[in-house]
């Protein structure tokens, strides 16, 4: 499966363009996006609300699609990513699946636009569908503030376990000779065995036992709007394509 993101519209039938929106509102998580010039590009502009006001620590605001959602009821404990014990459902989301892929050879083509209080990554995780399916592949993760500006980057990659007792905690963040305002492409090859990251088709690590059940893609640009900048830049994540088999 692919997405080239030709057209104007989002195919929401694989994407969702709200972020883990059970434990806020779809109101409030929507994200600011665009599809032209057969990319699909996701901001953060500056009138843009936080995500879990008064909630979530420290406060983000953040564009973002899914390609899975669910949860249980509101007030229930059932939700995708809880980012605390116990947190509560605010608003119950009916059953999405999207693009669910399970191992295979998955890459996206991308720039990103960041500032020192900005981050911007592609990653997938479990669909929850059982409680200790949760674990996550991060393929590529960029905070603004570990960017040296036409020169480098550190691009995080590997694995958290979360909640998943049969996956390792394996990430690292190697200091990549990129620029990661022009595109680039990071990429995992995903086996019941082993996922090897790669940038540009090169290997960068390779991480054993990876989970070995469905997962759904996350793609986001954050602002943290209590981080030190003085940069009014908006955020912006722009994707050129993503595929996978």
């Amino acid at each position: 499966m692919s997405d080239e993101f030709d057209g104007t519209t989002l195919d929401t039938g694989t994407w969702l363009p709200h972020y883990l929106p059970a434990w806020s509102s779809r109101a409030a998580t929507r994200a600011t996006y665009e599809v032209r010039d057969s990319c699909l590009r996701l901001s953060v502009p500056p009138e843009q609300g936080v995500w879990c006001e008064g909630d979530h620590q420290p406060p983000l605001r953040v564009s973002a699609v899914q390609s899975g959602n669910f949860s249980g009821p509101a007030g229930s404990t059932v939700g995708q990513q809880p980012y605390r014990p116990g947190l509560r459902v605010r608003e119950a989301q009916p059953l999405f699946r999207g693009w669910l892929p399970h191992h295979g050879y998955l890459e996206m083509r991308a720039r990103m636009v960041l500032t020192p209080r900005s981050m911007a990554a592609w990653w997938m995780v479990g669909f929850e569908d059982d409680p200790e399916r949760c674990a996550e592949i991060c393929v590529a993760e960029v905070f603004g503030r570990a960017v040296e500006p036409g020169a480098s980057a550190e691009v995080g990659m590997g694995l958290h376990a979360f909640r998943d007792p049969r996956t390792p905690e394996d990430f690292a963040a190697p200091r990549l000779p990129i620029d990661v305002a022009e595109f680039h492409t990071y990429a995992v090859d995903w086996t019941p065995t082993r996922a090897t990251f790669l940038v540009d088709g090169e290997p960068v690590r390779e991480c054993p036992d990876p989970p070995d059940y469905p997962m759904q893609h996350m793609i986001a640009v954050f602002d943290f709007p209590d981080w030190p900048s003085d940069d009014p830049t908006t955020p912006q994540l722009v994707v050129d394509h993503l595929r996978g088999g």
